[in-house]
């Protein structure tokens, strides 16, 4: 669905507030990316961009997501976790279980205060055939890089279009933003807007037909990756 712009800012503002402590920065070898905590039925996952997870070294620690204040640090190595990351190179999403990341925490003295995606809200394939060949609007909740190499809070509202059986963003995006969640809106069965997870943002490129802008893992098909509950 495409939204006017003042509904379009009505919406990014409420997602950062349900869902801004979702997202994590990740500090990769081949550069900043962004992953966020995603609720299933099968447990609470990590999620972000295959290629972001394939050179992932640490999870930057955001002080309004770790209690109590000032106990975690500004960041956690993953090679002091156990845990491995399910990945599809395929679909190019990764998972990581966070029951490790809990773990860790509770052995230094903190804990996790985050705001999951609900898997409830991922996208479906009736959602994806009802949005048709249009644009629809497309907000990323991601964490950006600052002139100070700093990570703050970011979105962007931007435009998806249909590619074949898959989405597309097409803008590119800034630095940090490959591996944050996408959402967007859907009427429901009453008439009432209904908010959509749409998928992962996946690294960008130019499209000699579509122009610049970004692929994206659709939640529909990235839940499929996970364990099954």
């Amino acid at each position: 669905m495409l939204l006017e712009p003042d509904a379009e800012n009505e919406v990014a503002y409420e997602l950062c507030q349900l869902l801004g402590r979702a997202i994590l920065p990740v500090h990769a070898a081949g550069g900043p990316g962004t992953a966020f905590f995603l609720s299933h039925p099968g447990g609470e996952f990590l999620l972000t961009a295959e290629g972001v997870a394939a050179q992932a070294q640490r999870l930057g620690l955001r002080p309004s997501i770790t209690e109590p204040a000032g106990v975690a640090g500004e960041s956690l190595a993953l090679a002091d976790l156990p845990a491995q990351w399910i990945r599809d190179a395929r679909l190019g999403v990764a998972a990581l279980p966070t029951g490790e990341l809990h773990g860790f925490a509770a052995g230094q003295g903190w804990r996790w205060r985050v705001q999951p995606v609900p898997a409830t809200i991922a996208v479906r394939a009736d959602d994806l055939a009802g949005f048709g060949v249009g644009p629809v609007t497309a907000i990323v909740l991601a964490l950006g890089v600052d002139v100070d190499g700093g990570r703050p809070l970011e979105v962007a509202v931007e435009r998806a279009v249909r590619d074949g059986d898959s989405l597309r963003i097409d803008a590119a995006l800034p630095a940090g933003y490959v591996g944050a969640p996408v959402f967007g809106v859907r009427p429901d069965d009453v008439g009432e807007i209904s908010l959509r997870c749409l998928g992962v943002v996946l690294p960008g490129g130019h499209d000699d037909d579509l122009g610049p802008g970004h692929p994206v893992a659709t939640l529909d098909r990235a839940l499929a990756v996970l364990p099954a509950p």
